[in-house]
């Protein structure tokens, strides 16, 4: 389910620098990432925003910001609330939406 509207060809890089290229490779990515109960410890916020442009008839970027609590290291210990930005970039390919790239970034406390 995670992978449905995702293209064949589709580019995934998360805020770690996991980067997988095709839908199968990302399956097999997130099903291995979603395995880890670290990973999957804490919840999500709703989107904070979302806003659509389109650079095309066929083509938009979706931008959005959440934040993501009580996420935990491998070693257990809680991470700090992280704020997370999604860009995906989006094409219509026969008749269908399909995310084509998907760039998944971290916003660090400012000093």
């Amino acid at each position: 389910m995670a992978v449905e509207d995702y293209s064949e060809d589709a580019d995934w890089t998360n805020a770690f620098g996991d980067r997988f290229q095709g839908r199968e490779a990302l399956r097999e990515g997130l099903e291995f990432i979603f395995g880890l109960g670290f990973v999957m410890a804490g919840t999500s916020s709703d989107n904070e925003f979302s806003d659509v442009t389109f650079l095309a008839p066929d083509v938009a970027l979706l931008r959005s910001k959440l934040v993501r609590t009580g996420q935990q290291m491998s070693n257990g210990s809680q991470m700090q609330d992280r704020h997370i930005h999604h860009l995906r970039v989006l094409q219509r390919r026969d008749g269908e939406w399909k995310i084509v790239s998907h760039l998944i970034s971290q916003a660090q406390e400012k000093r």
